[in-house]
Parts: structure tokens; C-alpha cells; sequence
């Protein structure tokens, strides 16, 4: 299974819902990185996304971005490929 590392902050209900529906499609660890209390970390989000908010989600190299984007992959069948399952 693909690594999944997500971009997240304490409070953030997306980062709640991205997780849960990766644990429900089997993936054990996620790497967190949490952006409200690294501001460093925040940028480099930025920089590599081009995105401002959280969750920010890549699947191996791939950036899939946000939980809604998340909830579309899964819904077109592109989720499971993607984490090689």
C-alpha cells in the first residue's frame, strides 16, 4: 500500500472525515504534519500545493488535495488504485 501523508490541524472536521474514510479503505498509518503549530511546514504546503487549506493529501507522490477531492476519487473507483490496494 501506497504511503499517505495529509497536511492537517487540530481542529480541522475535513482532516477528521479524510482519515476516517482512509481507515475505512484500509489504510493503517498516515503520516500527519501538522500545519497550525509548524508555520515552516505550512509553507511548504503552500509551495508544493498551491493551496492555502487543510487537508492537503498526497498518496505516494501523487497530490490528490482536499477531502472533497478525496471523497470524488473514491466515488469515480480511482481511490483503491491509487493506494495500490
Amino acid at each position: 500500500m501506497q504511503a499517505v501523508k495529509m497536511y492537517t490541524t487540530g481542529v480541522c472536521p475535513y482532516c477528521i472525515r479524510a482519515k476516517q474514510l482512509l481507515k475505512m479503505k484500509g489504510v493503517e498509518q498516515i503520516e500527519e504534519v501538522r500545519v497550525d503549530t509548524d508555520p515552516a511546514a505550512r509553507q511548504h504546503m503552500m509551495e508544493v500545493t498551491g493551496r492555502r487549506t487543510v487537508p492537503q493529501i498526497f498518496i505516494g507522490d501523487t497530490h490528490v488535495g482536499g477531502f472533497d477531492d478525496l471523497a470524488a476519487l473514491d466515488q469515480r473507483g480511482g481511490l483503491m488504485p491509487l493506494l495500490g490496494a
